[in-house]
């Protein structure tokens, strides 16, 4: 059974950092593509970065504030974020679909098949 965790959300300051975490089981996180949304109250669900076997992606917003990383010996995947923003509180999510994504599509909530919980993140003072 295939299960993704989130953890590592919570309160910070604008400016400040966190690092999320995803830990999946069920699967072979090396063959997956695996991707970080956010929604935030009254939002649509927003591509914030992926990580396939190949190579990282991030969406234009988080671009040089956020890394996106794994560690397949440990079947997790972080998320990295700096110089956090208000309008980064959302509730994250991470997301995995077997193989690779094309460009055009990776940041399509329908393209991955299997979902985590999801973790609050609030940046405020």
């Amino acid at each position: 059974q295939v299960q993704l965790v989130e953890s590592g959300g919570g309160l910070v300051q604008p400016g400040g950092s966190l690092r999320l975490s995803c830990a999946s089981s069920g699967f072979t996180p090396a063959a997956y593509t695996i991707g970080w949304f956010r929604q935030a109250p009254g939002k649509e669900r927003e591509w914030v970065s992926c990580i396939s076997r190949l190579n990282t992606y991030y969406a234009d917003s988080v671009k040089g504030r956020f890394t996106i990383s794994r560690d397949n010996a440990k079947n997790t995947v972080y998320l990295q974020m700096n110089s956090l923003k208000p309008e980064d509180t959302a509730v994250y999510y991470c997301a995995a679909v077997v193989g690779l994504l094309p460009r055009a599509t990776m940041g399509a909530p329908g393209e991955y098949h299997y979902w985590g919980q999801g973790t609050q993140v609030t940046v405020s003072s």
